[in-house]
């Protein structure tokens, strides 16, 4: 159900409303759930930062819609996707060096697919919190990733 919940954010967001970020928090809560049971402690990590950028993407999405204003969506600028790309190469580095280290997340299968993972969901939340088209890029790349990834632990 978290997984139906966070393919269904794609209908709000497509229309640019912000309900998109309480579904999201609804997935985010649900995978949570199944995370803490499945004894997966780096997904729960990634749900609970899932969790904080939903917050702030309802809170910017808010922002941008007072005053019966349509929200703003742009492609990112030069400099926002090359600080975004160097984001995603720099935390993927720093996070899987975490998830090598740190024997108590028990990410013993590719540290590194997971870090890239954990490190590029978090961008492309950020990305659309911002309301930059960029984010659907960012979750493609992502999943091609992830959703094998997913599969590894039953998730």
């Amino acid at each position: 159900m978290g997984n139906v919940l966070s393919l269904a954010v794609l209908w709000p967001a497509i229309r640019k409303t912000v309900w998109t970020w309480p579904v999201q928090m609804a997935g985010a809560l649900l995978l949570l759930s199944a995370s803490l049971h499945a004894h997966v402690p780096g997904n729960v990590l990634k749900q609970l930062l899932f969790l904080v950028l939903a917050c702030y993407g309802w809170l910017t999405w808010t922002r941008g819609t007072r005053d019966h204003r349509e929200l703003l969506v742009r492609p990112g600028s030069r400099r926002e996707r090359l600080t975004l790309l160097g984001l995603l190469v720099i935390g993927t580095v720093l996070v899987a060096e975490l998830f090598e280290h740190l024997s108590w997340l028990h990410i013993a299968w590719s540290p590194w697919a997971n870090a890239y993972v954990f490190v590029g969901s978090a961008i492309a939340t950020f990305a659309q919190s911002r309301a930059l088209v960029d984010f659907w890029i960012i979750w493609m790349l992502v999943d091609l990733v992830g959703v094998p990834l997913a599969l590894k632990p039953g998730l």
